[in-house]
């Protein structure tokens, strides 16, 4: 009992103690994911389960290349084209292998995009999947390079050719033979088309610089993911030259769609559904 001003007795006041470092629950790392759209909490592999996709407010977050595969082929069907090849450092740029290396180590993958056929409920086509987990997606010789390659087996194989795009843009590290992939890709594209392949564009989270300049709008099909960031230049920049303040949802999908940009924004849950129902109308006479 203590005494206060007063001279009176008063009872010791009892303080919560503070938890200890040693005292905190620990919880595993990469256990929890937070959603960047409701901020709610939830077990990484509840997210993994939905495809990725926000249980509460439906924001659809970032797909690995092998991820997105695997949500959409039939299993075991899947056959990687040109896995060898890797990027090299053609300007010397400083620090730029070591970059590379540590990006393979994180991503399990030698470059950023994934290529190869499968089967889709059945029905074969060719694939391309770019993976923004290594470096941002950014185009270099190398994924150029790979689409290109890609495009044009689909071509001769007579199969129709998806592209899933997400990517920062052009590599910087590379310089001007990165832009030259949007020639190369484009090119590919063009002679595709003059022999009548299906070929079907969906853009992710995000799609930027020279690949939406690119072989990402040129599908005889161009879809988008709900809230894709989509555009060429920044948002800043452009508000920047023309002196105007630019609406809240530009170079997001659903502005695209509105201004006819794209054909449709597609859930990722009716994703392979569509490609399904697509191939087998443009297949020649009709699934039997």
């Amino acid at each position: 009992m203590l005494k206060d001003f007063f001279g009176k007795k008063s009872k010791k006041r009892k303080y919560a103690s503070i938890p200890s470092e040693h005292s905190k629950l620990d919880v595993p790392e990469g256990l929890m994911q937070k959603c960047t759209g409701c901020y709610k909490i939830y077990y990484r592999k509840e997210m993994q389960k939905n495809l990725n996709v926000c249980p509460n407010c439906g924001k659809h977050h970032q797909l690995k290349a092998w991820e997105r595969i695997d949500s959409l082929f039939d299993e075991n069907t899947f056959q990687e084209w040109d896995k060898q090849l890797i990027s090299i450092n053609p300007l010397g740029f400083p620090e730029y292998e070591n970059k590379l290396e540590k990006d393979r180590e994180k991503t399990g993958i030698n470059e950023a995009v994934v290529t190869g056929k499968g089967l889709i409920e059945g029905n074969i086509t060719a694939f391309a999947v770019m993976d923004a987990s290594f470096r941002m997606g950014s185009m270099g010789s190398v994924v150029g390079e790979k689409i290109a390659r890609a495009i044009e087996r689909a071509k001769d194989e007579s199969l129709p050719f998806i592209i899933f795009t997400a990517s920062g843009g052009a590599r910087m590290q590379e310089g001007v033979l990165s832009l030259m992939q949007m020639t190369k890709t484009s090119v590919a594209i063009e002679r595709f088309s003059k022999a009548q392949g299906l070929m079907i564009s969906v853009m992710t989270h995000p799609t930027t610089g020279g690949v939406s300049a690119s072989f990402a709008s040129l599908g005889d099909y161009n879809f988008a993911e709900p809230a894709a960031l989509i555009g060429f230049a920044g948002r800043r920049i452009i508000e920047q030259t023309i002196r105007e303040k630019l609406p809240e949802d530009f170079q997001t999908s659903e502005f695209l769609l509105k201004h006819g940009q794209l054909d449709k924004v597609v859930h990722r849950h009716e994703m392979k559904e569509l490609l399904k129902t697509l191939i087998e109308m443009h297949q020649k006479g009709g699934r039997k």
